[in-house]
């Protein structure tokens, strides 16, 4: 007999008395295993970071393995997996000659990005220039980092010095742009004039999502080269939060490198699909250059478990895994027939006004009031942004009912599978949601006095 934990535990992002999760008690694939003997198909990737499902039997024997030998010793000492995925990660991101710092997670991660940016450039409460409609992590920094309106009267973000600049939003762009290659420039300048406008000698980073986020907003192509352009031509360093984006899901290694070695960050921050969310660990993996600004110096930063050996080796395990089993391309080309799939459920319902993602296993379904196709379509969203809409909870909830757990952010719709994910199981979540999306948002009738005459 499970224990339900309804009541005594506090469960993040939750409205404590609403919460009636099921309790899951193994993992296979892509499938959570339930107390009460039935099986859910993740389509989110739980928190988009299941990348390699559940009980990966790779990610267990590393596991087991190294507990048989070390569990622990801090990161004052060497610990031989933390070494390993150290050189591995280095690799992988042609940061050679760089270092890497492990955290215990994602918001860690970018916190530590940040006082190692103002640490290496000189400017100890240098400004960090972020976006608006982002997401960083829930801890105080990461909140002032992120832009999101759930958390913003929690923390003062001028308090730590950090600024937003909005975002490359191509479906509603803030710049008024007429396409999304021209949102992206205009979303990059933007970041170019707040430096101009604090003066480079004052801004230590600018720490941006480089593809996927729960903000559910994919920047155009145009964006990220611009966004390194013009950080570099004004000696500020760039950090990439790839916590979301790395490990596949944006069908590469690492989301940036789709636009090639000149799209290089200075520092990039990583977590989630880093251990494939089997133990927790985040890292910050810094270039040679900034490096070498600090290797003289003291770091006064860590926290205990910070390269935990578990963690470390779970990491190895999970490098390994998706590059034996071939699950960076397989993502890439389960997300373009993902991309498609989607496209055809948006010309077969006029809900989804918009569909973006698809260069890996992440696809963004924006639902609105009007139908794309109307001439007048205004792209009004269904509920002030962030509340869900009411008929989209039932959905979800439909779905839940029928074996299948979706991921939802206001509007949005985040289709985020497990890497793993069968053929068939994909293929079928989507005739799932066809079938919902039709359950939910039928279209209205039209009116009897607008309908054209025969």
């Amino acid at each position: 007999m499970a224990i339900e934990e309804r009541h005594s535990v506090l469960h993040s992002w939750s409205v404590q008395a609403d919460w009636r999760a099921p309790t899951v008690v193994g993992g296979r694939g892509a499938r959570l295993l339930l107390a009460d003997g039935g099986s859910i198909l993740d389509m989110s990737s739980l928190a988009e970071c299941s990348n390699l499902g559940h009980q990966h039997p790779r990610l267990i024997e590393a596991i087991r393995a190294q507990a048989e030998r070390l569990c622990y010793v801090s990161n004052a000492w060497g610990a031989q997996p933390r070494a390993e995925l150290a050189s591995m990660l280095l690799e992988r991101s042609g940061f050679e000659g760089g270092r890497v710092f492990f955290t215990l997670g994602g918001a860690d991660a970018n916190e530590n990005a940040v006082k190692i940016a103002r640490q290496a450039s000189r400017k100890p409460r240098g400004a960090v220039i972020a976006r608006d409609r982002s997401y960083h992590g829930a801890t105080h920094l990461a909140m002032a980092l992120s832009g999101d309106s759930r958390t913003q009267q929690q923390v003062d973000a001028a308090a730590f010095n950090v600024q937003h600049v909005p975002p490359p939003y191509a479906y509603r762009c803030p710049f008024g742009s007429a396409n999304a290659d021209e949102c992206g420039e205009r979303g990059a300048h933007a970041v170019a004039e707040r430096i101009d406008a604090l003066g480079a000698d004052a801004v230590a980073a600018v720490l941006m999502e480089p593809n996927a986020g729960t903000n559910g907003i994919v920047a155009p192509d145009s964006y990220w080269p611009a966004l390194r352009r013009v950080t570099a031509e004004r000696g500020v360093y760039l950090v990439a939060d790839e916590v979301m984006s790395a490990f596949g899901r944006c069908g590469e290694w690492f989301a940036w490198q789709r636009h090639g070695d000149d799209a290089r960050p200075d520092m990039m921050t990583l977590a989630k699909g880093l251990t494939g969310a089997a133990v927790p660990l985040g890292a910050v993996v810094i270039a040679q250059h900034v490096a070498a600004r600090i290797e003289h110096e003291m770091l006064y930063t860590g926290l205990t478990y910070c390269g935990h050996p578990l963690a470390c080796a779970a990491g190895v395990a999970a490098l390994q895994a998706y590059a034996e089993e071939g699950l960076i391309e397989r993502s890439r080309r389960l997300g373009a027939q993902l991309f498609a799939d989607a496209q055809r459920l948006q010309s077969r319902h006029p809900v989804i006004g918009d569909v973006r993602g698809g260069h890996g296993l992440f696809v963004v379904l924006e639902l609105v009031q009007d139908a794309p196709a109307d001439s007048g379509s205004t792209h009004a969203p269904l509920a002030p942004w962030p509340q869900t809409p009411p008929a989209l909870k039932a959905l979800v909830d439909d779905a839940m009912a029928a074996g299948v757990s979706f991921a939802t952010r206001g509007n949005l719709l985040l289709l985020a599978p497990p890497l793993v994910i069968e053929e068939r199981e994909l293929a079928d979540a989507i005739a799932l949601l066809d079938t919902l999306l039709a359950r939910h948002f039928a279209p209205s009738p039209v009116p009897h006095s607008a309908k054209v005459p025969t």
